[in-house]
């Protein structure tokens, strides 16, 4: 049997589950994302996760900045531009330093002699075109989740099951059994989980680990999860996971076709460090521009191969010592 650690590629009958059932997850198309964030309102008052976020960061026109332990969704804002981007970022800063009339004055007279090209091809470093600094302004939009990922590290390290694999082949965090050790955080290479900050008491779950479960509560009633339901542009699709590979690669061919030569996908195949993602997408530029490790891997790959050499050390250290003292009269 595989190591189950890094092993099978179907999650939900590796995990105990006899029922035959469709691994369910996303596919996200960040080419009709428009940003509207509806996806993040609906997570939050379907799953009742706490407001935060609302304040503007500064560098970017996005107000909650990364995932979390209160942010499940997350549309992420990814301005390009050069010259630009770097007006967007001052007028950002002058709204954070108290003036309100900010975004409005300092956008007026702004003139983008570029238009917006999505198919422009890319070279080099992200960013960049043909080599050169990219000089057209444009916004990439990415409605970021959980990726419920076939070979789940967060899965492996947790000592109390409170993540446990769903027959969905989802991965969902266990209220009333996280002890809040925090172990699944640095083991997640996406950086998706975290515990939630706050008062025990005062905040709904405070110090427990959180994150998207991809409406569990929903898949079992048949119904859509709310982020899915709530997106105006179908940017974010659920449904079969294999199905939704199918319709992704046929959308990318359709995008290449149409001279949008940067679209690719992010997370499909099942032959990269993850075994494949329960929720993947299609992207417009280098997945780095989105905050997205270019070849992630299951943090938990090598513990098989670390525990041994710790055994064999261990056991050669022992045999040291016992000869040491065997020698003596």
């Amino acid at each position: 049997m595989s190591n189950s650690l890094y092993g099978p590629l179907d999650p939900a009958p590796d995990a105990g589950w006899r029922d035959e059932q469709p691994r369910k997850g996303f596919f996200t198309d960040t080419s009709v994302c428009i940003g509207c964030k509806a996806c993040e309102v609906a997570c939050k008052e379907w799953n009742a996760v706490p407001e935060d976020g609302l304040l503007m960061l500064g560098s970017s026109y996005d107000n909650s900045g990364s995932l979390g332990a209160s942010t499940w969704r997350h549309v992420k804002f990814v301005e390009q531009g050069g010259a630009a981007t770097d007006v967007l970022n001052r007028t950002a800063d002058s709204a954070l330093l108290g003036d309100p009339t900010a975004l409005g004055t300092t956008m007026a007279p702004l003139e983008v002699k570029a238009p917006v090209d999505l198919g422009m091809p890319t070279s080099g470093l992200p960013g960049r075109v043909d080599g050169a600094e990219r000089t057209e302004f444009r916004w990439l939009m990415e409605s970021d989740v959980c990726k419920h990922c076939t070979h789940a590290a967060c899965l492996d390290v947790c000592p109390t099951g409170a993540l446990f694999r769903t027959e969905f082949g989802t991965v969902v965090v266990q209220d009333d059994i996280c002890n809040g050790c925090g172990y699944c955080v640095p083991a997640c290479p996406f950086g998706v989980i975290d515990r939630r900050v706050g008062e025990v008491g005062i905040v709904k779950n405070a110090g427990v680990a959180q994150k998207c479960t991809l409406c569990y509560d929903r898949l079992g009633d048949g119904l859509q999860p709310a982020c899915a339901q709530a997106c105006p542009t179908q940017s974010i699709q659920y449904g079969d996971v294999d199905e939704l590979r199918e319709r992704a690669q046929a959308r990318v061919d359709a995008l290449h076709e149409q001279g949008v030569h940067d679209a690719r996908l992010y997370g499909e195949s099942t032959h990269d460090g993850i075994g494949g993602l329960g929720a993947f997408f299609l992207l417009l530029d280098e997945p780095e521009v989105y905050g997205l490790p270019p070849d992630p891997v299951v943090t938990t790959r090598d513990l098989p191969v670390m525990w041994k050499k710790a055994a064999l050390a261990a056991a050669t250290m022992l045999a040291g010592a016992v000869a040491a003292f065997a020698g003596r009269p």
